[in-house]
This record gives structure tokens, C-alpha cells and sequence, in this order.
């Protein structure tokens, strides 16, 4: 065990971003320390002030704009105190940090040693010729392949968890004492993520460095960290030792967090979110704690409901009664390139019934994202067919394929790039339905609009506001609701929950599942998250490199699954304690 000896103190730490208008202060008041030898994992969901928190410890926050107050003790440095110049002699050479995402940290224009060697050549005086076999033998030790020719290759042209690994060599490159990793895996398959989580708590062993974890998932941090630090709303709501806070979390923003995350044992009717567990909406009237505690545990009662797996037969058996809804028969999808022939799609084949929902996962490159744009025809298939209610829809004209685009929707991962910003909500949601002329009015339009935002948890006068002014949660309410305008009976949900917060998530979720009953939609929900997938999914389509790995039902796959790729994938996902 890590010995209790602090390398870095935080004490009464504010972060504030004063306008004309109002001070904002983000950050409350909050203090806590790291140990040498510890990894210390710093929790909560985006807007909790973790992010921002580790950008003032290493001085990166514009001095201009932001107010901070309180003590930040390095050593015997007080961190708070520096100037720019005295900063560059810490940063990147005692206290190291590695980004959530290494395409924006990286620089596209110089090699990936390069960026490597500017580092150690910066910090530690030493000749180019030296610092290059240094940063070679710092690719090994993160173990990237092929060391030699990765050191001239530039960032566009390896992988993402390759990149993850070149900005953990950056960031050990001189021996830090403290390493602050902030939200490293989150755009990470869950196998890359488990091997990077392996390898950051396998390099802080062999050097016996200080490491920040911050990430919004309680599930990770319980693989990596020693103890875990709870924030909500910018403060630290609780702390201790992981075992400690995750069997006996007394805050009740930490028991939504672990029971937000869909289960891989149970599947709950709905998932709780963190307003089912604080019930600040409900209760702001009411001021007596023990009725409070009466209503949240009705609450928390009525969302401890199981599905049950004769229920879930019962329901099989009806939805595969039928006819498929969507058949897909040899389909191949390939790319040219100058030097080779890319299978993107290989010889697929699969069947999707009215009312159910196929899970389809898979490693990045594996092909589920290129397989739903064919089906939509936003690829076009190089062989094999695609029946929607037993027509071919591969070779449809443009007339066609116009009126197919209302059967068939898909819902995206970033809704904001899918958003005009310069065109109002309500507007945006409108237009598919004058384009394909629903309803005989835009009064009976806009009518129609105001149901389905409210149908989305939004409300009326949202119609009236921009994307730019709703949280990320709210957007992809948004894309739903412009989704479902049209009332499709196929839509395609294309990692459409993984940029979200686990409570935000666990909203959509909920909604995605509550509209599939009230419409019966039938989804095809491609994500690399197989937690959530399971949640969602009848049957399950496990592909790999183009090809079907395995297909059936989702809990018999999870519980044996036939493959050892099916069986890697499932071992990686971080189960908690």
C-alpha cells in the first residue's frame, strides 16, 4: 500500500470566471491531497470542475479571466504563486499531463518522435542524437509497436490508441514526479482502454510516480486508483479509498454514479439517473428531510424493477413471430485505395424484426458504423442486398431513396455538428416534415414540434433557442426529436450515447426505450460500449475486421460467449468493484 506522505496539497482551492455581468465560480472551497506512489482518481461528470481543477494546478488557465484563490503546495512550490517562465520549468518535466484526446494535442504537422524529443531536449539539455534513442526507448516502454518507424510517422498516421501512447511517452519523458491524466480513454475501445489502464498503473509501479486519474466513470477508476475523490457542481461531495467509497457511498451524487452505468448482471426496467437520487425538483417545496427520504426511497423503489428473462422470451417470441422488418443478404462494402482494397463490410448477412433492437459492436475499423450507412445509403454496397419489407433498397433512385429516408433515420454521436447553429431549434426539427410534406400545415408543423419536445423531456420555449445554448445532454434530445419528426420505423443510433455523461446517458437511454414502446421503433444501436449495448439489445452482432463474429441473443453471448474475440471484448469492460 502507498505510503501517506503528500507530494501535493490543495487547500481551500476557488476557480472563478468573473464577466460584467456575474462572477461564475466553478470551483467551491475544495481540498484534498496526493500521496507519492498513489494514484489518486478524481470523479464526476462534466461541469463538476475536475478538468478545470487540474488545468489550475499546472498554471494553464488564462490568468485574465479566471479568479483563483486558495493554496496549491508542490514540495515546498507554491504552485498558485508562479510566474509563466517558473511554470515551463515544472510543466511537462515535474508535473506531466496527458489530454482526453491526442489528435488535438498532437501536433499534425511534425512527426511523432519529433514532438517526443522537443520534450526531453527542452528539460534535459541533452544532444538530439541521445534524446532520439531516448524516445525510442520510451516507445517501447508504452509499448507501441514497430518503435523505429513510429518516431517518423506523423499523428494522422497511426491509431487512436497508438497516439494515446505517444502522449503518455511525452508525458514520462522526464520522469515526472506527478502524472495528471485527464479523461485519457474516454474515445478509447474498451480493449485499447483496458491496455492503457494497464500500462499507466504498470509505469507509475516501475517509477513510483504521483498520478491524477480524472474520468466521469466510477467503474474505471476503481481499476486504476487507490482512492477516489467525488465531485458534483465543484465541490468535493466525498473521498476515500475506492474499496471504501464504491461498497459504502454516502453521498448520494456517488450512489447515482455507480448505479447509473447499466449493470452487466441485471437489466433494470429503467435506469436511475442522479435527479431520482437527489429529487432536488421535487422537493424544493418541502423542507422536512424524513418526507424526503420516504418519497426517494418510493422512487428508488420503483426503479429497482427487473426484467425477467421469462419476460423478456415471452417478448422474443412475438417479435420473431413475424416477418423481418430489414434482411440483409452477402452484403460487402469495399474501399479503393491506390494500394489496396479495403473490406469494410465482408459478406454480412443478419436479420432485424419491427420492435426489437440489435445491438452491433465492435472495435474502431471493425465496420459496424460503414455497415448502418449502407443500409441507410449513404455508402453504397459493393455486393449483396439489403430487404426493407422484402424490397431491395441498394439500387434505388433518387426518388426512392428520397422516400426511404423518412422510413429509415439515424440518430449521430455529436448532434451539434448535425445542427444548423444558425437555425432555431424548433425550425430545424420542423423542416423534415415541410420537406417531406407531413401534415397539411406549418401551424399543424409547429403544433406537432411542441408535442415532441416535450416528448424528449425538452420543453416549448426550447423551439425558440439555438443549439449552441443547450447542454450536451439536451442536444442529443434534440437529434431524437428531429429523429423521430418523421416518424421513421427504422432508426440507427450510431454511437449516439458515448459522448455523454454515465447520468446524462442514463436519461437517454430511458427516453430511447420509453419512445421504441410508446412508436414501436425497431433500432439497430451500434456503440463500443458493450455495458450499455447489453442494456439495450435483443439480439446482439459482434463484428470484427468487416466480418460477423458472432450473432444472438445479447445475454447468451455476454454470459458464453463462442469467440475469443466476443470473449477479449467482454473481459475488458470494467466491472467495478
Amino acid at each position: 500500500m502507498f505510503g501517506m506522505i503528500p507530494i501535493l496539497k490543495i487547500k481551500n482551492l476557488s476557480i472563478a470566471f468573473p464577466s460584467k455581468e456575474e462572477v461564475n465560480e466553478v470551483v467551491h472551497n475544495i481540498s484534498f491531497d496526493l500521496n507519492k506512489n498513489e494514484i489518486l482518481g478524481i470523479v464526476g461528470e462534466s461541469g463538476s470542475g475536475k478538468s478545470v481543477t487540474s488545468l489550475a494546478i499546472l498554471g494553464l488557465l488564462p490568468t485574465k479571466k479566471a479568479k483563483i484563490t486558495g493554496t496549491g503546495t508542490f514540495e515546498d512550490i507554491s504552485l498558485l504563486d508562479l510566474s509563466e517562465k517558473e511554470f515551463e520549468n515544472i510543466r511537462g518535466n515535474k508535473i506531466s499531463m496527458i489530454f482526453q484526446e491526442p489528435m488535438s494535442s498532437l501536433n499534425p504537422s511534425l512527426t511523432c518522435g519529433f514532438q517526443v524529443l522537443e520534450i526531453l531536449t527542452r528539460h534535459l539539455n541533452i544532444s538530439k542524437s541521445k534524446a532520439k534513442n531516448e524516445v525510442i526507448k520510451l516507445f517501447n516502454q508504452v509499448k507501441l509497436p514497430r518503435a523505429k518507424q513510429i518516431y517518423s510517422q506523423y499523428p494522422h498516421q497511426i491509431s487512436g490508441g497508438q497516439k494515446q501512447r505517444v502522449m503518455i511517452a511525452m508525458a514520462i519523458a522526464c520522469k515526472p514526479q506527478i502524472l495528471i491524466a485527464d479523461e485519457p480513454t474516454t474515445a478509447l475501445d474498451v480493449t485499447v482502454q483496458k491496455e492503457i489502464i494497464l500500462l499507466l498503473k504498470e509505469l507509475q509501479q516501475e517509477t513510483a510516480m504521483s498520478v491524477i486519474f480524472i474520468t466521469h466513470d466510477l467503474a474505471l477508476i476503481s481499476e486504476i486508483a487507490d482512492r477516489v475523490l467525488v465531485m458534483y457542481k465543484g465541490n468535493v461531495v466525498e473521498q476515500g479509498l475506492v474499496a471504501q467509497v464504491f461498497k459504502n457511498p454516502i453521498h448520494n451524487y456517488t450512489k447515482a454514479l455507480i448505479n447509473s452505468k447499466p449493470s452487466l448482471d441485471v437489466r433494470l426496467r429503467v435506469l436511475p439517473t442522479i435527479e431520482d437520487y437527489t429529487l432536488e425538483n421535487q422537493d424544493e417545496r418541502d423542507k422536512k428531510q424524513e418526507t424526503r427520504s420516504k418519497k426517494q426511497d418510493l422512487r428508488l423503489d420503483s426503479l429497482s424493477v427487473e426484467i425477467s428473462s421469462v419476460e423478456r422470451e415471452e417478448n422474443h417470441k412475438k417479435l420473431y413471430a413475424n416477418p423481418p422488418l430489414l434482411e440483409v443478404k452477402e452484403l460487402e462494402t469495399y474501399f479503393k485505395t491506390k494500394k489496396s482494397v479495403v473490406k469494410a463490410v465482408d459478406n454480412v448477412s443478419l436479420k432485424i424484426y419491427e420492435g426489437e433492437t440489435l445491438g452491433l459492436v465492435g472495435e474502431s475499423g471493425c465496420g459496424k458504423t460503414t455497415l448502418g450507412r449502407t443500409i441507410m445509403g449513404l455508402e453504397k454496397a459493393t455486393n449483396g442486398v439489403v430487404l426493407y419489407q422484402g424490397k431491395d433498397i441498394t439500387s434505388l433512385n433518387k426518388k426512392e431513396r428520397r422516400k426511404l429516408r423518412k422510413e429509415i433515420q439515424i440518430i449521430f454521436q455529436d448532434p451539434f455538428s448535425s445542427l444548423n447553429p444558425r437555425i432555431l431549434v424548433g425550425e430545424a426539427i420542423l423542416e423534415p416534415m415541410q420537406v417531406h410534406g407531413l401534415f397539411t400545415s406549418d401551424k399543424e408543423r409547429k403544433e406537432k414540434v411542441f408535442e415532441i419536445l416535450e416528448k424528449v423531456g425538452l420543453e416549448r420555449g426550447h423551439y425558440y433557442r439555438y443549439p449552441h445554448e443547450f447542454s450536451g445532454g439536451q442536444r442529443q434530445r434534440i437529434g431524437i426529436a428531429r429523429t423521430i419528426a418523421l416518424q421513421p420505423k427504422l432508426i440507427i443510433c450510431d454511437e449516439s450515447v458515448s459522448a455523454l455523461d454515465v447520468s446524462v446517458q442514463a436519461q437517454v437511454l430511458n427516453l430511447l426505450n420509453r419512445l421504441k414502446k410508446d412508436f414501436n421503433f425497431t433500432y439497430i444501436f451500434i456503440s463500443h460500449d458493450l455495458a450499455v449495448v447489453k442494456y439495450m439489445a435483443d439480439q446482439l452482432v459482434v463484428m470484427n475486421k468487416g466480418k460477423i463474429e458472432e450473432i444472438g441473443d445479447a445475454d447468451i453471448i455476454y454470459a458464453h460467449p463462442k469467440t475469443a474475440y466476443t470473449k477479449t471484448l467482454i473481459d475488458s469492460i470494467p466491472k467495478g468493484i
